[in-house]
């Protein structure tokens, strides 16, 4: 940043987006998250740490002193992953308790959840379980207090554009959530709820079809007027490199005037002034 040098907190985004930030639990394979094997130069400039988002006794010390911090973590589809890498259980499973009727737990701040207290968010009925309710709502609810009692001065959420046909509607709703709690519940933060499309990257070459599927569902979305808009959801939205919303998330950090929702339009702004600025 042009300005005296900020302490930024990133939390999550296995490596994708997150690392672009930047921060995760542990320095990342460069070659799985960027196109070459030779860690970027702004590598030396990050300490990497290791935490559970879900238990904040692990970071709480780690956002001392931090001027802004960052929620760059969440889950498209509901699984017991290691279960499922092992054979133990299989996708489908989890998404068959997606799209269940069954009782979902309130927000953390209705569970009357202190900041300071460092009480776990994962339920123990949840142990081994990520859900839409823990990931992708509960651990920024809980990320945003310990930042809020750290005085941080800047929030950012990582939420979404919108849902897709092919996800629960519990997926947009607990991101949705997580503003509206983080929103009213922390006044004294500035609060930025960036909401990209689907990301994409050549790093990650199966990102680069699904980005085509996308993009084509996007032209008829906007071809057609929009007719099937709220049907396809994020699948109608142009996709965005992955660099670009990264580019747009410090640029919105350094302007004070960027708070609340930020939608693809704007993003997109937001990453072009970045790079108008690094080009000067």
């Amino acid at each position: 940043m042009s300005a005296a040098a900020k302490r930024i907190v990133v939390c999550g985004g296995n490596g994708f987006l997150g690392s672009r930030i930047c921060n995760r639990s542990g320095e990342p394979k460069w070659n799985a998250v960027t196109s070459s094997a030779t860690p970027p130069v702004w590598a030396h400039k990050v300490t990497w740490e290791s935490a559970d988002i879900l238990r904040p006794a692990t970071y709480v010390s780690l956002l001392t002193g931090a001027d802004y911090v960052i929620h760059s973590m969440g889950i498209l589809l509901e699984a017991d992953y290691k279960a499922v890498v092992s054979g133990q259980e299989s996708p489908i499973s989890g998404l068959s308790r997606a799209f269940s009727g069954a009782p979902r737990p309130a927000n953390p701040i209705d569970r009357n959840v202190k900041e300071g207290t460092n009480e776990d968010i994962r339920p123990p009925e949840t142990k081994q379980q990520l859900t839409y309710e823990n990931m992708n709502r509960d651990s920024a609810i809980m990320l945003a207090q310990e930042a809020d009692h750290a005085k941080a001065s800047a929030f950012v959420y990582i939420s979404a554009a919108a849902g897709a046909p092919v996800l629960p509607a519990r997926y947009i709703t607990t991101k949705r959530e997580a503003e509206d709690t983080i929103a009213s519940r922390f006044p004294r933060m500035r609060d930025v709820f960036v909401r990209p499309p689907f990301l994409y990257d050549p790093s990650r070459p199966m990102t680069m079809g699904m980005a085509a599927m996308t993009g084509m569902g996007a032209m008829f979305n906007t071809v057609t007027g929009g007719v099937l808009g709220g049907f396809m959801g994020a699948a109608g939205t142009k996709p965005l490199k992955v660099e670009t919303v990264a580019e747009a998330v410090v640029e919105a950090l350094e302007d004070e005037s960027v708070r609340g929702p930020v939608e693809v339009p704007e993003i997109e702004k937001l990453a072009e002034k970045a790079w108008r600025k690094n080009m000067l």
